[in-house]
């Protein structure tokens, strides 16, 4: 990375990009400083060519136990208005790359709705999960009602988010929200040997394919099937068709070059 950063660490792994929060000493609580430096990394991955996947993950004892409410504590509405601190997290979401999180011990509110920006979640098999906001007299506002209920449905994020209660990596998987738990002592090393598979796929069939995806959360079955078969048509305008096609029929790996 080009950039130095005070929040976050960065570490390129082979063609995987690493984003780690890098605030141990307050439980990585998130702050709009830290926020705006997440997505400024983030772009810089998804802009380079040598990088095919992103990770992100906490440093410490947790992922992060929350939003730093000393910055927000005594805001007003008009101020947080003004702020428009949320145009950040609607960037994060605008990743054309795979984001792998590999969430250890805590991801609560404004931790857990980064958590649920990203496209795949590998968990501990301590982590917590959890939406406290309603404890101290507010809502999530970083689309955690949004995306947790688009996962989990409505009576389940309706129990979650107005009862505040921490939810189990166990309980997570079994409703959809994480992928795979792991010990916490191999969590990165088997988020790192997953996205590194990853990495090795056609890039530009890999970004079309979280593109569809996404789309399917919020399309109709019809228009997301349109939309689906455009971008089919259109990788067969691409190197990486003619080389996965012609290397399937060499029997051999194929060379994508995410052209």
């Amino acid at each position: 990375m080009s950039k130095s950063y005070e929040t976050i660490e960065t570490t390129l792994r082979g063609k995987v990009g690493h984003i780690e929060l890098n605030r141990p000493k307050v439980l990585n609580a998130l702050n709009r400083k830290m926020v705006s430096e997440i997505l400024s990394a983030m772009e810089e991955y998804d802009r380079d060519e040598n990088v095919k996947v992103i990770i992100l993950s906490g440093k410490g004892r947790v992922f992060a136990a929350g939003a730093d409410i000393d910055e927000m504590m005594n805001a007003s509405a008009i101020d947080l208005e003004k702020l428009n601190q949320f145009t950040d997290w609607d960037r994060i979401t605008w990743i054309k790359k795979p984001v792998i999180g590999a969430i250890h011990g805590l991801a609560l509110g404004g931790a857990f709705e980064l958590a649920l920006c990203c496209d795949m979640l590998f968990a501990s098999e301590h982590a917590e999960f959890g939406f406290p906001e309603v404890n101290l007299g507010i809502m999530p506002g970083a689309g955690g009602t949004q995306r947790l209920t688009k996962l989990v449905g409505k009576a389940k994020a309706m129990e979650w988010i107005m009862s505040g209660n921490r939810i189990t990596a166990t309980e997570a998987q079994q409703h959809g929200v994480i992928n795979r738990v792991f010990a916490e002592e191999v969590l990165f090393e088997e988020t790192l040997k997953f996205a590194s598979k990853i990495a090795e796929q056609a890039p530009l069939a890999v970004r079309l394919i979280k593109e569809s995806v996404l789309k399917a959360v919020d399309y109709s079955l019809y228009e997301g099937m349109q939309f689906e078969r455009k971008n089919f048509y259109l990788l067969f305008a691409s190197q990486d068709q003619k080389e996965g096609m012609r290397a399937f029929k060499e029997k051999r790996n194929p060379d994508f070059k995410g052209r």
